[in-house]
């Protein structure tokens, strides 16, 4: 009994050995938990003050971890939940804050900030006025209960209104609600319903990308939206909705279907795009040729867009159709300014200066500083000034756009018709100025610098606007302009001259200029003496035009 009785005693000593120990390491372990999960917090809080909002959140998290009924850190994790626009995952940690302290006010009062802004109204109620009971002083949760009234009253006017087809006054109903109720997903949706209701297509978008933030695998709401950009002419935009709804359900039957469609649209959209930006109007045009064919569901506002870029890169290249591409644009948008200045740029191809001026004038009344329409209403009136004078083009026949082998081709159809050799018709003096008119023409178009010129409204074979010319003959005043003659008859050539003679006057008052016998010094003075010397004899032809 004794041995038993010692055996005993020592077990127990042993027992309460241990037990201390125990306890002190208990006490330890506490001690170094609540040394980090106060580490934590600190470090935590000085991360959110300094904007560190995820880095602030992984510290809250690990404090978490280590004591699960610590309301603080609770508290402080929603608060940087609220603070990144995470509404959503603040709720739980709020609501076991309240579980773990119920009389901590300030808990109620986010918790009915959040209720308020996502609309759950008797909610809200309940914890602005749980913030009173324990604060009564609480002016945030006084005014946030205020608010509560007449947001109920603005809902119910909105959906009445909006029931009975008054969308207009709806919107405004429901934008005053929102105002207080930004996360109300209820809101958004029959406000982005009245929105596309009344046309206002991207409004709408912009509320229904709202809503798909605000909730968790809504498929439907992202289609949705890919459609509205798809009619709205927003391809790009499209396939980027129809993207997101891929990624939430890969095999969704209605996404993908849409997805083959928008894919293939937005990127022939994208070469209209891009074409137009580099300034290739002839890719454009090509590019929403192709765009045309690869659209198999048509839809306004795609239609609007392909007019837009087709008016601008047709009046630029100098297209037949912009005009009437430009004028369809106009009668949806009357105050677009880049349509009205492109449409001027079209009328200009075509010689309608007129026109072009009064479409210039249309963007000036609006905006007398646009740059484009200041420097395109300046070359109109330039242009119609010289469209007075012989107009290149149109002796030719070839629109302002022409290459150079088009003006080639158009030159030599006109030659053999008019050539004075070849000539059946009995107007032989008329053929021979048309003849005159179609080489000058075909001079000026295919060279490169005169015919700037001529499109910047000078005329580079008018001599009182080049101040220039050949004057070698004594004061003859005669003008080369094909080519220099002396040059020509050295290489043994043959062919024709023609002079442009500064002494109209004189011919006119019965005094011609080119008879020897009438000039000064007898022989028709050094210049035609020099003249016939050199010609004599030569097989050149010679063509003179009085000015």
């Amino acid at each position: 009994m004794r041995f038993l009785s010692r055996t005993t005693r020592i077990y127990r000593e042993i027992y309460i050995i241990i037990a201390l120990f125990d306890i002190w390491i208990s006490d330890s372990v506490l001690a170094s938990s609540q040394a980090e999960i106060d580490k934590h917090l600190e470090l935590g809080k000085k991360l959110l003050a300094a904007g560190q909002l995820a880095d602030a959140l992984s510290h809250y998290h690990a404090a978490i971890e280590l004591d699960p009924t610590n309301y603080q850190s609770y508290f402080r994790r929603a608060t940087v939940y609220m603070a990144i626009g995470k509404s959503k995952p603040a709720l739980p940690d709020l609501d076991k804050v309240i579980e773990l302290k119920p009389d901590f006010a300030t808990a109620y009062l986010q918790r009915g900030g959040i209720y308020l802004k996502t609309g759950q109204l008797s909610d809200a109620k309940a914890d602005l006025r749980r913030v009173l009971e324990l604060d009564p002083s609480n002016a945030e949760a006084a005014k946030q209960i205020e608010q509560l009234t007449p947001l109920a009253e603005f809902a119910e006017n909105a959906r009445n209104l909006a029931e009975n087809g008054q969308y207009t006054d709806a919107i405004d109903f429901l934008t005053r609600a929102l105002e207080i109720s930004p996360m109300d997903a209820d809101l958004r949706a029959l406000r982005a319903d009245a929105y596309e209701a009344i046309g206002e297509g991207f409004k709408a978008a912009s509320d229904l990308r709202a809503i798909n933030r605000l909730t968790t695998d809504n498929t439907a709401g992202h289609l949705r939206v890919s459609h509205l950009f798809y009619r709205l002419g927003d391809p790009e935009q499209s396939l980027n909705e129809v993207r997101e709804c891929l990624k939430l359900d890969p095999d969704h039957k209605d996404c993908f279907k849409h997805y083959k469609q928008v894919k293939k649209v937005a990127k022939a959209f994208d070469a209209v795009v891009k074409s137009s930006e580099e300034k290739q109007w002839d890719v454009c045009l090509q590019s929403l040729e192709k765009l045309t064919k690869t659209i198999k569901q048509k839809s306004a506002g795609l239609t609007r867009q392909m007019d837009s870029y087709q008016c601008m890169c047709g009046a630029k290249n100098g297209d037949s159709a912009a005009v009437d591409v430009c004028s369809r644009v106009l009668e949806a948008e009357p105050g677009n300014a880049d349509a009205l200045c492109n449409r001027a740029e079209a009328y200009k191809h075509q010689d309608m200066f007129n026109e072009a001026i009064a479409d210039y004038q249309k963007v000036l009344e609006t905006d007398k500083n646009n740059q484009r329409a200041k420097e395109g209403i300046a070359d109109a009136q330039k242009k119609l000034k010289s469209s007075r004078r012989r107009n290149y083009y149109q002796i030719l026949g070839v629109p302002r756009s022409a290459r150079k082998r088009e003006i080639l081709k158009a030159y030599r159809k006109l030659a053999a018709q008019y050539h004075p050799d070849h000539y059946k018709g009995n107007d032989k003096a008329s053929a021979q100025r048309k003849f005159i008119d179609i080489s000058d023409a075909k001079e000026v178009l295919t060279d490169e610098e005169k015919r700037a010129k001529f499109d910047n409204g000078q005329d580079p074979l008018d001599p009182e606007q080049q101040h220039e010319g050949f004057n070698s003959f004594g004061g003859g005043g005669f003008t080369f302009h094909h080519f220099d003659p002396f040059e020509h008859h050295q290489q043994g050539n043959g062919g024709h001259f023609e002079f442009r003679i500064k002494k109209r006057k004189q011919y006119d008052s019965g005094h011609d200029p080119l008879d020897p016998e009438q000039q000064q010094g007898g022989g028709g003075g050094p210049g035609f003496q020099h003249f016939n010397q050199f010609f004599q004899g030569s097989g050149f032809q010679f063509r003179f035009h009085f000015n």
